[in-house]
């Protein structure tokens, strides 16, 4: 159960905090005090998708934490299989959200994630809003309902699985399907394309050395003209480097002798007469080597013509060629194979359709058996809740084969007797409308291991002798649950065993909404505001207390 709710910095809340107690917990105030707010908080620590709009103005953040007793085992081990370890009990969900939209999710002080607050928010919670009344209306959702009471998760998640798997055959039995024509001329086009690039014989980075290897035949005359005249200033010329350098040599290898630094002179002059000597070999055999091949060029500029052609087809890089190449040739595999690959795959899709069949054939008889109870269920419900002339009837009727089987539910309702059943959505207002989602979660609270139920505002279009009904069934549902509503009845706040009221108050231009549990004279004479508006009289104070009087002699029966 939600033991305590901590909340700083939402909307019109400074701070507050609120301390749930077990059984019937209600929670009342004028419209505009802050109750949805309350509902805003709570979704937000659940891990629900919020805004940072919800930041009270002028603060950096908001905050929510909710502390939770939980005494259901099956939950304890459950959240532990999802990694999440309770402390004697204690599980502690923290959320905060910053003016930059960011949020930190904590759930007993260590960081996680909002999908992690989300599991473990389904197996504490269950909040029942205005949104869930017409969800009822959309026949869609019944199915949910009804797999919901069927207990049949384990049977749709095996069924699910089928049914990808036979999705899965037959988009390949798609892929592979062509017409012969097709098939022949896509073979045709993939042999062509792989012995053309077969054939080329390409090595990767073979375009880079021919490039290098063009430019350098195309270069070859003036090479050959320059490397010439190089050799000739430096060796054949009358008044070439390397004689000039050499007489130098030959003059201070006289003098060396007569002082040090002549001789190092000498050495170095020594030193680069070796170097050009040597250097002038490598010229002359670089230059004896040169030769001019039209052919080479013509066999260089070709092989880079045939590379860029394949470029231009297949792929911007030789290696991108290649990958192609690869590729088609699985896909000529394929295709070749596809006859073969197509009798397997169709006798596999015949073997899962089968199994499909027998799956969907459980789901269709549990959903019957489960239809025929929760409709007799639902019907007894009602008659408490004030309805016990309605007929209710969860109906199957066969569809095409979708992700959830191939049953179709739609819940139908006769509200007068005589009249035919028809859709929820053509019947039923918004009054009966809440109460057959409590007759539901009436049921559902005896089967599912929830131990905290929230009704925002059930009461929407319900007053009188059915208000009357709605407080009394909730105050039953409260003694296996937990239970937190927000009403504007007084009906149903009188049978609250703890009632808190959230008002409004202004101070220094700053808006505060105060959240405070009240009892006796202030309980009587918030329920005096309920039923009397905005003046309260001492009629409407005995009738608040009257009223109190018998929900309590009502609780004492029960």
């Amino acid at each position: 159960m939600l033991e305590k709710l901590h909340i700083k910095n939402i909307a019109v809340i400074d701070e507050a905090e609120i301390d749930f107690k077990d059984g019937f917990n209600v929670l009342t105030g004028e419209t505009g005090a802050g109750k949805s707010i309350i509902i805003d908080s709570i979704n937000m620590v659940l891990g629900e998708r919020t805004s940072k709009s919800l930041i009270r103005n002028g603060e950096k953040k908001a905050q929510v934490e909710a502390l939770f007793y939980i005494d259901d085992k099956y939950t304890e081990k459950t959240l532990e299989e999802k990694g999440i370890e309770t402390e004697d009990g204690m599980l502690i969900l923290y959320r905060d959200i910053n003016n930059d939209g960011k949020s930190i999710c904590k759930i007993n002080g260590s960081l996680t994630t909002a999908g992690n607050l989300r599991e473990a928010a389904n197996l504490l919670i269950n909040i029942h809003g205005q949104q869930d009344n017409q969800s009822l209306l959309d026949s869609s959702s019944h199915i949910t309902f009804l797999d919901d009471y069927s207990n049949i998760s384990d049977y749709l998640e095996k069924y699910r699985d089928v049914y990808n798997k036979v999705n899965e055959i037959k988009q390949k039995l798609k892929n592979l399907d062509m017409d012969e024509l097709e098939k022949k001329r896509q073979q045709d086009l993939y042999e062509y394309q792989i012995k053309e690039i077969t054939d080329t014989n390409l090595c990767i980075g073979e375009d880079d050395s021919l490039t290098e290897r063009k430019r350098f035949l195309s270069s070859i005359s003036k090479i050959s003209e320059l490397v010439n005249l190089s050799y000739e200033n430096l060796y054949e010329n009358d008044s070439n480097i390397y004689q000039s350098i050499s007489e130098c040599v030959n003059s201070f290898s006289q003098i060396s002798e007569y002082d040090k630094n002549l001789y190092a002179i000498y050495e170095r002059l020594n030193n680069l007469a070796i170097e050009l000597e040597d250097t002038v070999y490598q010229i002359r055999e670089y230059k004896n080597s040169l030769e001019f091949d039209d052919y080479e060029l013509d066999e260089t500029e070709k092989r880079l013509d045939l590379i860029n052609s394949l470029k231009r087809k297949y792929g911007n890089t030789i290696e991108d060629i290649i990958n192609y190449k690869d590729n088609i040739e699985k896909q000529l595999n394929s295709i070749v194979k596809s006859d073969e690959e197509i009798k397997i795959l169709s006798d596999d899709l015949n073997k899962y359709i089968n199994l499909l069949d027998s799956y969907a054939e459980t789901l269709t008889g549990k959903r019957a058996a489960a239809a025929k109870d929760l409709s007799i269920k639902i019907c007894n419900e009602l008659a408490e809740l004030d309805m016990s002339k309605v007929k209710f009837e969860v109906k199957i009727t066969k569809c095409d084969y979708n992700k959830n089987g191939c049953d179709n539910v739609e819940f139908l309702i006769s509200v007068n007797p005589g009249e035919p059943l028809k859709p929820l959505s053509k019947i039923a207002s918004g009054g009966e409308m809440s109460r057959i989602m409590l007759a539901i979660k009436s049921i559902f609270a005896n089967s599912d291991h929830v131990e905290t139920l929230i009704f925002d505002e059930i009461d929407t279009g319900v007053s009188g002798r059915a208000a009357q009904k709605i407080a009394e069934k909730i105050n039953l549902i409260s003694s296996k649950k937990q239970v937190l509503c927000i009403t504007h009845l007084a009906q149903i706040a009188a049978m609250a065993n703890t009632h808190f009221l959230i008002e409004k108050d202004v101070k220094d231009n700053r808006t505060y909404t105060k959240i405070s549990s009240i009892s006796n004279e202030l309980r009587e004479k918030e329920l005096a505001r309920i039923i009397g508006g905005a003046k309260i009289t001492d009629t409407t104070i005995k009738a608040a207390a009257e009223m109190i009087n018998q929900a309590n002699i009502i609780k004492d029966k029960k």
